[in-house]
């Protein structure tokens, strides 16, 4: 299967995807709300939800959640599970590993600036170079420093951009970074060079406030989110991805996303 029939998997026909992240198991103890979120795949896959981020052992055990769904193996590992700002990784599966799972992409992070610098690009090229053997897309996860913003410059718009184009020199496909919420997010989507879905969010309970954040990414040229907490973690996960669905897929704006989210909940 070539590169643009497994990225349609992942991608809806207008370009733009909703992923949710099912991967936190490999990297933090913040896992709260995954295995149940998981029950609710088809639901969500009828509100919009385009695919997953997922491990070895979640696509393993849950192969029939996954069916209906785009699947991207993480194929790599935090080095300190228990460290907050996953500082080190390492490779934990190759892209053949992840293509007898039937993956339609595979993911790893790398963090330029960081301590680990040079290793996790040695894995992103290491994937990169497999998934071009393949054919399967690669999604780089690329961020300055660390997976947190952990300093002023982990979430300065130069550094982030200059992280985002690091995955495309690296062979990435897709881009997977944070943008900041203000102008020059569009600095970062054009140095990207590739396709950029972005992780995260505004620490916020408010979910106007998030779907807020999402459309101004999708107006910087952002094609989609990639995100887990903000849907895990929510009391109406459907709801969020039926507000997501008509930000990214309908070009809905915000407050219109609010009140989907809302009649979700209440049917």
């Amino acid at each position: 299967m070539s590169k643009k029939r497994k990225l349609s998997r992942i991608f809806s026909e207008n370009g733009k995807t909703i992923i949710l992240a099912l991967d936190a198991y490999y990297f933090s103890l913040k896992v709260d709300g995954i295995d149940k979120t998981i029950n609710l795949l088809p639901e969500l896959a009828e509100h919009g939800l385009n695919a997953v981020i997922t491990t070895y052992g979640m696509a393993k055990m849950y192969v029939d959640s996954f069916t209906d769904l785009g699947m991207i193996i993480r194929a790599d590992v935090s080095s300190d599970i228990f460290g907050n700002n996953v500082p080190r990784t390492s490779q934990l599966l190759s892209v053949e590993d992840a293509i007898k799972l039937g993956a339609d992409g595979v993911m790893t992070m790398t963090f330029p600036g960081s301590e680990n610098e040079m290793n996790s690009h040695q894995i992103a090229w290491n994937i990169a170079r497999e998934s071009e053997t393949w054919n399967i897309p690669y999604f780089c996860e690329t961020l300055p420093y660390s997976y947190h913003v952990t300093t002023p410059e982990s979430n300065q718009t130069e550094f982030i951009a200059a992280a985002s184009r690091v995955g495309t020199e690296l062979g990435a496909d897709i881009i997977k970074t944070r943008l900041r919420g203000d102008a020059e997010d569009s600095e970062i989507i054009r140095s990207a060079k590739k396709p950029v879905v972005v992780l995260g969010g505004p620490e916020t309970q408010d979910i106007l406030t998030y779907f807020k954040y999402v459309y101004h990414c999708m107006q910087v040229g952002a094609k989609g989110v990639a995100v887990g907490r903000k849907i895990t973690l929510n009391s109406n996960p459907i709801g969020v991805v039926a507000g997501l669905n008509a930000i990214i897929h309908l070009e809905k704006p915000p407050e219109e996303a609010l009140d989907i989210y809302h009649h979700v909940m209440s049917g």
